[in-house]
């Protein structure tokens, strides 16, 4: 029977990936010091590295949705309140 993979928070892949990008220390000696396997923390380099510009695109507050995502859904359950109300007084009448 195989191992289980391990699974590694958010945090601690940036931290290695932070450090990868930084250069002081080689990916062995990260692999070494974190036991994890010198491919995967290039992989988490490649990441970072291609996620940063997303960074500081999104403006100082960091608007996540725009105001049309977060209004289409109040729409359209303002629809379907407005369909069961019609329903309703209909029946008792």
């Amino acid at each position: 029977m195989g191992t289980k993979r391990k699974v590694h928070s958010d945090e601690f892949k940036a931290k290695i990936a932070m450090e990868a990008v930084k250069g002081v220390r080689t990916l062995s000696e990260l692999s070494s010091m974190y036991q994890v396997h010198p491919t995967v923390i290039s992989h988490w380099k490649r990441q970072l590295q291609a996620g940063a510009p997303g960074i500081f695109s999104r403006g100082a507050f960091g608007r996540g949705k725009s105001e049309e995502d977060m209004t289409a859904p109040l729409y359209e359950e303002i629809g379907r309140l407005k369909v069961e109300v019609d329903f309703l007084k209909k029946k008792l009448c």
